[in-house]
């Protein structure tokens, strides 16, 4: 259930956000712009630059006008999710059409993931020198410091790695740019560089709580755990085999933590009554106001809901509300599961069998949606605009993706700490069948299917796909049914760089060049 008390803000980039209100001054502060207009840093004004820093977190869906929810965008470059809404163009001007056909280009891409996410790092850099500069009192002052700084060097991993798996090769700077606001372009090995960099202050031992689960008011704060997970993405994603075996350590700590543990029913993950379950790693807290048209850098909901469910739907449960008609769902998805698979039907909605439900049939339909994030009334809050503001929190990282995580590089690394790489894939396998599974082996492939069960609609399929090597064979596709005709290629692995981006700095000292596409 939600715990947080948010307090909306004026100033644009100084926006703060307060965290469950129970006694911790971080909890309590109000939010200032001090640090961002380069005052004197004092521990409450950090903690108020903190607080702006995690808001980042609440845009994914809605932010500077774009509706680029990071699972959406995700999910329908995989092969799981056709891009639907009311015909080809609509969504972002076409620009949802082209990167789910793989035809993006500078004026048909992620525009606004390029802002949310850049300036969710001006807003860790400013975090991050005001730790700098500050001199504790005492030891508990110290410890405070040392928390901060490290949560604002996971924020600021975790948005660099956003832009990094979308763009590649980014601009990164670590302090406030002046007019005309340029800074260098790394490479995307580079960048993998800077997000370890970051990280590994953020995974200092003793800094950071393992689960921040607590009950007393610390839900939604960065863990170690959250911080291990991070650097696991990361290196997988670079596919950086001589990190392996430390990163498979690493998912050893966190399942010998004892911290985590997986929820029985997988049904049960997508409940309201049970966000920061003892599943929960990392989520984002969307508390379902705020957020209205006039005002695209404001509030603390989601679009999310709204976005992926079917238009004009009529429920007869009354579960489920009616949303924009985007992501319906491949039938060769829904078919893939096994007889049993609880997973299927907690993932994804198969309308045309739910008996007197009603809906308007939209571009690429299927009659199937996504679920785990569908537009559930108990999620709709009446303050601002409606369907900007449901209240689903994101999952981010959960142990089952620990879980496969070890599964998969204890294959090549072996055993770390004595944990089976064997029992890790039978325990999300049981879970899935509701106690026990047909056995399988552990193998590659077997954990390449069991993500794939597993995160249905939760925006990693495709990059895992890509990562694997599989991308060109399984997305590449002439689908004449469904107006799906793309090829994938390596080229495609980064997706073009905002073209306004580019022509803002032209002629300076650090001229953007363009992804190939």
């Amino acid at each position: 259930m939600k715990k947080y008390k948010l307090y909306t803000i004026a100033a644009l980039l100084a926006a703060g956000m307060a965290l469950p209100s129970c006694g911790d001054s971080f909890l309590e502060s109000e939010p200032t712009n001090q640090l961002a207009a380069g005052g004197t840093a004092t521990l409450s004004s950090i903690n108020s630059g903190l607080a702006a820093t995690y808001q980042i977190l609440l845009f994914d869906s809605y932010a500077n006008g774009s509706y680029e929810s990071s699972v959406y965008i995700s999910d329908i470059q995989s092969d799981d999710v056709y891009k639907g809404g009311a015909d080809a163009n609509d969504g972002m001007s076409g620009m949802n059409y082209a990167v789910s056909q793989f035809t993006a280009d500078g004026n048909h891409t992620l525009s606004g993931t390029w802002n949310i996410y850049t300036s969710g790092n001006a807003r860790a850099n400013a975090v991050i020198m005001g730790c700098a500069s500050y001199t504790p009192t005492n030891s508990m002052e110290e410890a405070t410091l040392k928390q901060y700084n490290a949560e604002a060097h996971f924020l600021r991993a975790y948005y660099t790695f956003k832009l990094w798996q979308n763009f590649g090769n980014i601009v990164f700077f670590t302090e406030p740019l002046a007019a005309p606001y340029v800074a260098p372009q790394l490479t995307a090995d580079e960048v993998y560089a800077q997000i370890l960099s970051d990280i590994a202050v953020a995974e200092e031992e003793g800094v950071l709580a393992m689960n921040t689960n607590d009950g007393k008011g610390n839900e939604g704060r960065i863990s170690r755990a959250a911080v291990l997970m991070l650097k696991a993405a990361a290196v997988m994603y670079q596919k950086d085999s001589g990190k392996y075996t430390e990163v498979a350590n690493d998912m050893a700590t966190i399942i010998k933590s004892g911290e985590f543990d997986l929820m029985e029913d997988f049904a049960d993950i997508w409940v309201n009554e049970n966000e920061f379950c003892k599943e929960s790693i990392f989520e984002a807290n969307h508390m379902g106001e705020g957020k209205t048209w006039g005002n695209a850098w404001s509030g603390y909901g989601t679009n999310l809901p709204a976005y992926i469910s079917p238009s004009e739907l009529s429920d007869p449960s009354g579960t489920f509300g009616g949303g924009w008609g985007f992501g319906p769902v491949r039938q060769k998805t829904y078919d893939m599961f096994a007889n049993g698979d609880l997973r299927r039907d907690a993932s994804i909605t198969n309308w045309a069998t739910v008996d007197g439900a009603k809906y308007s049939p939209r571009f690429q339909d299927t009659g199937l949606f996504l679920r785990k994030y569908a537009a559930r009334t108990d999620y709709r809050k009446s303050s601002g605009d409606v369907d900007l503001n449901y209240c689903n929190n994101l999952r981010i990282f959960r142990y089952a993706e620990t879980l496969l995580n070890y599964a998969e590089l204890s294959i090549t690394t072996g055993e770390q700490q004595g944990v089976s790489g064997q029992d890790c894939l039978d325990k999300v396998r049981n879970r899935a069948f509701g106690g026990s599974a047909p056995s399988v082996s552990l193998t590659l492939e077997a954990v390449k299917a069991e993500r794939h069960y597993e995160f249905v609609g939760e925006g990693k399929r495709y990059y895992d796909l890509v990562r694997w090597g599989d991308a060109a064979s399984v997305l590449t596709e002439n689908d004449a049914d469904y107006f799906s005709n793309r090829t994938w290629t390596e080229n495609k692995k980064y997706l073009p760089l905002p073209q306004a981006e580019l022509d803002k700095t032209l002629g300076t000292e650090y001229p953007l060049v363009q992804n190939p596409y």
